[in-house]
C-alpha cells in the first residue's frame, strides 16, 4: 500500500509537470503547417508524427525550466513538484532527456530538414530555460521563436524550402507575435514572485498597465497579419469554418482582456491566471481555425478542435490553480 502510494504521488508529479494544458497547442501548430502545405490533412503517419514529436519537445522544454526555476520555485511555488521533493533535479533531468530523445528518434522518419529544425528548436528552448525567460522582451521573443520553429516543422515535413509560398512564410510572423503575446500574459501572474526572485519580465519591468498596452498592440497585430494572408491569398479553401472560430477567438481575446482591464492595479494572482486559461483557450482556437479552414471533411478537423479543446479546459480546470497559483 505504502509502494503504490508513493508510486500514484510520483506519477502524478510528472504528470503536473507535463503541464497537459499547454501541450495541445505545440502539435496544432505543427499540424497545421503542414496542412497549409498540403492543402488538406496530409497522410495519418506523417500527420501523427509531425503533431507528437513537437508535443515530447515541448515536454522536455518544460522539465528543463522547471529544473532552471527550481531555485525560485521553491521561494515562490515551494508545493511543485522538485522543491517539495516529489522529483529530484536529476530524476527531472533525465526524464527530460528521454522525451528529447524520443522526439529526436521519431524525427529520423522526417526530411533531413525537420532534424536541423528539431536541433534549432532545441537551443531554443535551452536559451529561453537558461537565460532569456528573466530578460523581458528578449525572453518572450524568444518563446515566439520557438513557435515558428513548431509551426517550420510542420511545412517542411512536406516540402522543400523553395516550394513554400509567401503566404506561408508571413504566417511565420503571425505565429511568432502570437507566442510572444501569450508569454507576456503568462508572466502576469507571477510578477510578484518573479520580481522578489530577480528575474526581470516584461510585467516587472514595464508594469502591468504598459504590458497590457504592448500585448493589444501584439494581438492586433497578428489578426491584422492573419487577415492580411487570408485576403491575399488562397491557401484557406474552406473561409466560412475559418472565420467562424477566428471570431470566436477573438471575442475569447475581449473575455482576457476584459478581467485584466477590468482588475487594473486590484489585479490578483487568480484573474490573471483566469485571464490566461482563456488565452491558451483562445490558441486552440487559433490553430484549430487554419486547419478547419484547410481539411477537406470538417467533420475529421472539427474533431480534433474539439478533443483538443476540452482535454486543455478540462486539464486545466482540475490541475492548473493547483501547480501555478503561490
Amino acid at each position: 500500500m505504502v509502494l503504490a502510494s508513493l508510486l500514484k504521488t510520483k506519477l502524478f508529479a510528472h504528470f503536473e509537470t507535463m503541464r497537459p494544458y499547454t501541450l495541445f497547442w505545440c502539435g496544432l501548430v505543427s499540424l497545421l503547417g503542414a496542412c497549409l502545405m498540403y492543402g488538406d490533412l496530409p497522410p495519418l503517419s506523417i500527420s501523427l508524427l509531425i503533431f507528437v514529436i513537437p508535443v515530447f519537445g515541448w515536454i522536455a522544454g518544460l522539465y528543463l525550466a522547471d529544473y532552471f526555476d527550481r531555485t525560485l520555485d521553491a521561494i515562490q511555488k515551494p508545493h511543485r513538484p522538485i522543491p517539495s521533493g516529489k522529483i529530484s533535479p536529476r530524476e527531472v533531468l533525465c526524464i527530460g532527456a528521454l522525451y528529447a530523445l524520443l522526439g529526436l528518434g521519431l524525427t529520423l522518419l522526417l526530411p533531413l530538414i525537420n532534424l536541423f529544425l528539431v536541433f534549432l528548436a532545441g537551443l531554443l528552448v535551452f536559451l529561453y530555460a537558461k537565460f532569456t525567460k528573466a530578460q523581458g522582451l528578449l525572453g518572450n521573443f524568444n518563446r515566439g521563436a520557438m513557435t515558428v520553429v513548431t509551426y517550420l516543422f510542420g511545412v517542411f515535413s512536406l516540402s522543400s524550402f523553395s516550394s513554400i509560398p509567401s503566404s506561408l512564410w508571413i504566417l511565420c510572423l503571425v505565429f511568432f507575435f502570437h507566442d510572444t503575446n501569450s508569454n507576456i500574459i503568462g508572466a502576469i501572474r507571477d510578477v510578484h514572485g518573479d520580481r522578489s526572485g530577480g528575474y526581470v519580465t516584461t510585467p516587472v519591468r514595464y508594469g502591468i498597465r504598459k504590458t497590457l498596452y504592448i500585448s493589444m498592440f501584439l494581438s492586433m497585430v497578428y489578426l491584422l497579419l492573419t487577415l492580411g494572408v487570408y485576403s491575399f491569398s488562397d491557401i484557406i479553401p474552406y473561409p466560412t469554418f475559418f472565420l467562424l472560430l477566428l471570431f470566436v477567438g477573438i471575442l475569447t481575446l475581449c473575455m482576457m482582456y476584459q478581467i485584466l482591464f477590468t482588475a487594473g492595479s486590484e489585479l490578483t494572482q487568480r484573474q490573471s491566471l483566469r485571464a490566461h486559461e482563456l488565452f491558451v483557450a483562445e490558441r486552440i482556437i487559433f490553430a484549430s481555425a487554419f486547419i478547419i479552414g484547410t481539411v477537406r471533411l470538417p467533420l475529421l478537423s472539427f474533431s480534433i478542435f474539439l478533443v483538443c479543446l476540452v482535454l486543455t479546459l478540462l486539464s486545466q480546470y482540475l490541475l492548473r490553480q493547483r501547480y501555478e497559483l503561490t
